[in-house]
């Protein structure tokens, strides 16, 4: 079906920008905002955009913010015509995010602007606009004066859009939609239509709204109801809100499992001229967050699986790209995520599309601070001026999607335990109600004094950051019964893929596994003083999943603690990505120790940096996801799909199996798999069958004497097999293999394929310890625009066409060049091993199969 929305025009403006980013200790060319300056010097690129990716990389920058070039000061300058035509129409420049402190100028005159980078906003470009001639829409960008404590990008790093309407239109984001009654034979649609006049005289004006079907291919389908129309009348330069009702029969709720949703379209008419069409495709669903009994979605109880996410996409930065994020978020799905919370920070509107469309509920958050800093020139130098209209902004956004389901106002606000923490709360909350009271809102409080001075009656889910101890004392304390309850930040267990350190240890208060210290169960020594508590040497940590920071927890301890509390809605992980910056332990600066409130907590992290000592510590990502930085899967994303998909038969075996010079030593074997017992086996012989105690999530078998061959674990459930898995040792390196996450992508200049390269041996046995330089080549309609490998400390260019693997994996994404189709053929070769290749096809449509050449 085709909808006439003529009558508005949204228009990509990505294409084509002029940039300049301004060398560190050079000034700034003020005159950049002038229509006739002469930019003919600068790059030309597309947007989205994130300069600072670009690197190079510098090991005496700020680990916490990824040793990155962010702080400059930046330019964009793009030229553009309207017909004569538009001459009376409204327009506006509206840009989704940009990074930071930005300052909008059109033909040399100032038009507006946005402090905080995370905020999509708009700008009138009427008054200043040449109609019928050219135009030179010029941005200033200033991370120099902007604080962060991880990687925030630079750049107009998200979509940008010229939007076109009558002067008698419908507002941004200005149809609010609720369904106050869902039953099944009828939904209740109200729809708050947001009308404004920008002309000089007042307007009569007719509305209505219709409800269509609306599919996952985002094209609607049939007419479901039908509003009755209304008249108003809007004076000049004035606004009203129209109110509309439309009733829909046997309405379809948007599930997780299959998230139905429906589009309203709105058409505005004066003097029976249609003027306006306004689309919002939303979704019928009702939330229940009880004290008792968790949080119910659609009268179901749903356990909250989340993960925090960062916004940046790993090797592409921060960079909006669309089917990066829904890489991301199939990779989570996969392990049995349902819901996203956007650490700490608004995320993009094609965030909230993807997830309505995938069934993923999500946790909108806003700041990452109020009025006490935690940087230099972070939100908190704008909170006063700009977080009411930032809030109200962030929440019209995001509203009408039902994937949204909570509103978290702050993370680890250093207000918490002040009285001024409360009036700004309520104050936040009080701004919240006026734009929505559908979902919750929150806090995530690092502070679990916060749960029971007062601070929690002031919200109506109170987030625990950690402590998962105080769930219990929370629920105790007679002031909260009734008060339902989220871990809004859990876990922060820490590994890097495919590092294994020796001894392990099963807890944070030392105790080994097998037979160390001393004589270890195979009868040798096996002491290495340089590892301690999963820290190793080349700045790794141990993915036996064992190692946390002293404020953090291992995967298991939280779910014990959760499944002491049923009553708890669940978890949101730190983190489900890897992402730049913050690489906890490994940090060269003192950034770090802001995560920390407790003085005791500061203290213990400063011991730990005075014991790394002042060195020039190359770590500039996280060690935190359960996914690294390329989408690679770490161990622990095995222990976390076992858990949150329990009727998955799977089993997930580790370490690697290989271990020349470990040879008659203990070398422990941990088993992740959603089955309940299983039997180990070592080139055949049986090591036993164990079975999961009382609040135990992995099988472990400490005292394994390693020798060369084959790992087996069979799993059972309810006494039948159930799952099985093998682990091999490799051979020698002798051959690289490519595949990709799609052979077919759209030629439309932003569809991507990610492509895995992987160091195998002559049969195919990935060889995990390789580190090989890997080099490639493209030909055809496609660019190289990413490469990487997953580890944290490389400061090899995201940008080259070589690269390192990383314990046998690499990564390279290819994007499509707009407008050309064809065959897109990409080799990999490293020396001394048999080069791969891997050939895609840009084009219309998507397919999803492998396809791998040799």
């Amino acid at each position: 079906m085709i909808l006439n929305t003529s009558v508005r025009s949204r228009i990509s403006l990505n294409g084509g920008w002029r940039f300049l980013v301004v060398p560190e200790g050079n000034t700034s060319p003020e005159s950049a905002c002038e229509a006739d300056f002469d930019d003919s010097g600068w790059r030309t690129v597309n947007l989205p955009h994130d300069w600072a990716i670009e690197g190079p990389f510098d090991i005496k920058l700020d680990g916490a913010t990824g040793k990155l070039p962010w702080r400059r000061q930046g330019w964009y300058r793009k030229t553009f015509t309207l017909p004569a035509t538009d001459s009376g129409k409204r327009i506006f420049l509206d840009i989704d995010g940009a990074m930071a402190n930005s300052t909008i100028y059109l033909n040399g005159k100032k038009a507006g602007g946005r402090p905080y980078g995370y905020m999509p906003f708009r700008t009138e470009l009427t008054e200043l606009l040449n109609f019928g001639g050219e135009n030179v829409l010029a941005v200033h960008l200033n991370t120099a004066k902007w604080g962060s404590r991880w990687y925030p990008g630079a750049g107009i790093y998200r979509n940008v859009w010229l939007v076109k309407t009558h002067p008698v239109s419908i507002g941004r984001w200005g149809v609010h939609i609720q369904t106050p009654e869902i039953s099944d034979r009828e939904g209740t649609v109200t729809l708050d239509v947001t009308l404004e006049n920008r002309s000089d005289e007042p307007v009569s004006v007719r509305v209505q709204s219709m409800v269509y079907e609306y599919g996952p291919d985002a094209q609607p389908g049939k007419v479901v109801g039908k509003s009755a129309s209304c008249t108003l009348s809007i004076p000049p330069e004035g606004s009203k809100v129209a109110a509309q009702k439309v009733a829909v029969p046997s309405p379809k709720r948007w599930e997780l499992t299959d998230p139905q949703r429906y589009l309203s379209v709105t058409e505005v008419f004066v003097q029976d001229r249609l003027v306006d069409t306004f689309l919002q495709p939303f979704g019928f669903r009702t939330l229940d967050f009880t004290a008792n009994e968790g949080f119910r979605l659609n009268g179901q109880r749903v356990a909250v699986q989340g993960v925090c996410m960062h916004h940046d996409l790993g090797p592409l930065g921060t960079a909006f790209n669309t089917r990066a994020f829904e890489r991301q978020m199939e990779i989570m799905k996969e392990m049995g995520v349902n819901a996203l919370r956007t650490s700490h920070n608004p995320p993009a509107p094609e965030v909230l599309e993807i997830c309505d469309r995938m069934g993923i509920l999500v946790q909108v958050e806003t700041f990452d601070c109020w009025r006490w800093s935690k940087t230099p020139n972070d939100y908190s130098a704008w909170f006063d001026e700009w977080h009411e209209r930032d809030l109200g902004d962030i929440m019209r956004m995001a509203r009408n999607h039902p994937s949204v389901f909570m509103w978290c106002l702050g993370n680890e606000v250093n207000e918490l335990e002040s009285p001024e923490g409360i009036e700004i709360v309520q104050r936040l909350k009080s701004i919240a109600r006026r734009y929505d009271t559908s979902c919750p809102v929150t806090v995530g409080s690092n502070r679990p004094q916060a749960s029971i001075n007062g601070f929690q009656k002031h919200v109506d889910v109170f987030g625990f950051n950690y402590f998962p101890a105080y769930y219990d004392v929370f629920q105790r304390h007679e002031e909260n019964r009734g008060r339902p309850f989220v871990g809004t930040e859990t876990a922060s267990c820490i590994s890097s893929r495919g590092e294994y350190f020796f001894p392990v240890f099963d807890d944070f208060r030392g105790r080994p596994s097998g037979g160390y210290p001393g004589r270890s169960a195979c009868g040798s020594d096996d002491v290495d003083e340089k590892i301690s508590r999963g820290t190793g040497g080349d700045f790794q940590m141990s993915s036996y999943d064992v190692g946390a920071p002293g404020w953090a927890a291992t995967p298991d301890y939280e779910f014990m603690m959760l499944d002491k509390n049923p009553a708890a809605h669940g978890e949101f992980v730190w983190t489900g990505f890897d992402y730049i910056g913050e690489p906890t332990p490994y940090n060269d600066d003192m950034t770090n120790l802001l995560n920390f409130s407790d003085p005791e907590k500061q203290a213990e992290m400063k011991a730990e940096m005075n014991r790394l000592g002042n060195v020039n510590v190359p770590s500039r990502s996280s060690y935190f996801g359960i996914v690294d930085l390329c989408g690679f899967r770490k161990d622990r994303f095995y222990m976390y799909q076992a858990r949150w998909r329990p009727e998955w038969p799977m089993a997930h075996l580790l370490p690697h199996w290989n271990w020349p010079e470990r040879v008659g030593k203990v070398t422990p074997v941990h088993l992740y798999t959603s089955g309940d017992e299983a039997e180990l086996f070592v080139n055949g012989t049986s090591l036993g069958r164990k079975k999961k105690g009382e609040f135990e999530y992995r099988l472990r078998w400490n005292d394994v004497c390693y020798q060369p061959g084959e790992l087996k674990a069979v799993a059972y459930k309810n006494g039948k097999k159930w799952a099985e898995d093998i682990v091999k040792t490799a051979g020698n390196a002798a051959r690289l293999s490519m595949s990709a996450d799609r052979v077919r992508i759209a030629a439309d200049g932003y569809d991507l394929s990610f492509i895995t390269v992987r160091v195998t041996d002559q049969d195919g046995t990935l060889v995990p310890r390789t580190h090989n330089t890997v080099k490639y080549t493209l030909e055809g309609p496609g660019e190289i625009v990413a490469v990487g490998n997953g580890n944290p400390n490389s400061h090899e260019s995201f940008q080259s066409t070589e690269r390192r693997v990383f314990n046998g994996l690499a990564l390279v994404v290819v994007r499509s060049v707009k407008g050309r189709c064809g065959t897109v053929r990409i080799r990999a070769a490293a020396q001394g091993l048999e080069c791969a290749a891997i050939t895609l096809r840009s084009g219309m449509g998507v397919e999803t199969s492998e396809k791998n050449e040799k």
